[in-house]
């Protein structure tokens, strides 16, 4: 084979492959998101990587479905496509056994996801993604729960407050100011996917946008929006929906949360959201942008033509979680599973090793034994390489006496041990 047909080691474009270390920090971002889901009452579930395309054509937005998707026809000539979100699918999994279901459902995912989209740092064509959802309260507890859950992730993975602000925004407000301003639904959708962009533009391909629409109003409008107290102000204090988001903070504060912030402008990319949306924002200046978010989406399950079920959630990406944990320095210190590794002191103690071994597995330790008839020297060298914490060696005097050294490499410290007291020495 020449030089030229070699197959190239580099994995697809805006993909990842997880080494060991990587592996390791994936797994551990996925047992907080568990550990802290799991203890307000979420179960878990799954589902496919390949749905319809008519599903995500029906209520996730033409910039995913046209821009961001990978979709194909498979050999019976139906459209599909790899999820690039779960919301669309947990809905349709919820409308499926609706009658069957016991409500309020308190459900969580971590699936894996596909955009195509231009690779860049926080952003990649395939990430894993937590998804948390809860059906069935229609009442803004229901927002407070999950908002309280972000809240306590970030916390579990060692954030303090000040690392993070929770922005929050009411989307009725939204379509309250729309109102005010008398825009129609094309227009106030059209408005909706400018203020969503308003970050990522300059602030004069902004205003341009926002004046084709609004005209001579631009100015009074862009005013309210960027403004939460002139906001308020302008919709009155009896505005229900204003009313709500006020609800929503004091309740987020009786609880603890308190590094909450109102932004008219945050509104989220998805069509299905209805109401209360809100994202974690890192503030870390060499990593200032959205951690995750989510919100309300009450109308989702209608394409199914099932009944109203109320519903809020959101998802929460391992790459951002992986970025956030790097500029705050609480990326966990890598440590392979493995928690002895058997070096011998000759091959022809490799059967010994072996059954040593399975002793300690029966015990509960995991174990790797060398197998090669490398020196003892450049077996530690493996074991130290590999990050295995501790080395046990295999030879005539150790298994006549069952007693064994066993060295934390770590430490450099050394101890005789029996067999017996390998475990209290290792888990201690």
């Amino acid at each position: 084979m020449s030089d030229k047909s070699k197959i190239s080691t580099e994995s697809y474009k805006g993909v990842r492959d997880f080494y060991p270390e990587d592996s390791f920090i994936l797994e551990y971002i996925f047992y907080v998101w568990k550990n802290v889901v799991e203890s307000y009452g979420y179960v878990e579930y799954k589902a496919s990587i390949l749905e319809s395309a008519e599903l995500y054509k029906a209520k996730s937005g033409e910039e995913i479905v046209n821009e961001q998707t990978y979709t194909f026809l498979d050999r019976g000539e139906r459209e599909v496509t790899l999820r690039p979100e779960m919301t669309p699918t947990v809905a349709r999994m919820v409308a499926g056994k609706i009658h069957d279901l016991a409500f309020p459902l308190r459900w969580y995912s971590i699936p894996n996801l596909f955009r195509y989209e231009k690779p860049q740092r926080g952003r990649l064509r395939e990430h894993w993604q937590l998804n948390v959802d809860l059906f069935g309260v229609d009442s803004n507890d229901a927002d407070v729960e999950v908002i309280n859950i972000a809240h306590k992730i970030m916390k579990k993975f060692g954030a303090k407050d000040e690392d993070f602000v929770i922005k929050i925004n009411n989307r009725k407000i939204i379509n309250d100011l729309y109102k005010k301003f008398e825009l129609n639904e094309e227009n106030s959708y059209k408005i909706s996917k400018i203020i969503d962009k308003k970050n990522k533009i300059p602030t004069e391909a902004f205003e341009s946008a926002m004046n084709e629409i609004l005209g001579d109003k631009t100015s009074d409008f862009i005013r309210l929006l960027t403004s939460a107290e002139r906001l308020m102000e302008f919709l009155g204090s009896e505005d229900e929906n204003a009313k709500q988001i006020i609800a929503v903070i004091e309740k987020l504060n009786a609880l603890g949360v308190n590094n909450i912030s109102f932004e008219p402008t945050l509104m989220r990319g998805f069509d299905y959201y209805t109401g209360i949306v809100f994202e974690v924002f890192d503030l870390h200046p060499d990593n200032n942008r959205s951690v995750f978010g989510g919100g309300r989406y009450d109308d989702l399950l209608d394409i199914f033509g099932t009944r109203k079920v109320p519903a809020v959630g959101f998802g929460a990406g391992d790459v951002t979680a992986r970025d956030f944990l790097d500029v705050h320095g609480l990326l966990p210190k890598y440590r392979p599973t493995t928690d002895i590794y058997i070096c011998t002191l000759k091959s022809d103690f490799i059967g010994e090793a072996n059954k040593l071994a399975e002793n300690l597995r029966a015990q509960g330790l995991d174990v790797a034994v060398d197998l090669t008839d490398k020196k003892v020297g450049d077996q530690i060298k493996t074991a130290n390489k590999q990050s295995v914490l501790f080395v046990l060696c295999v030879g005539e005097d150790e298994i006549k006496s069952g007693v064994y050294p066993l060295k934390n490499l770590e430490t450099g410290e050394e101890k005789k041990v029996k067999v017996e007291d390998i475990l209290v020495v290792v888990k201690k």
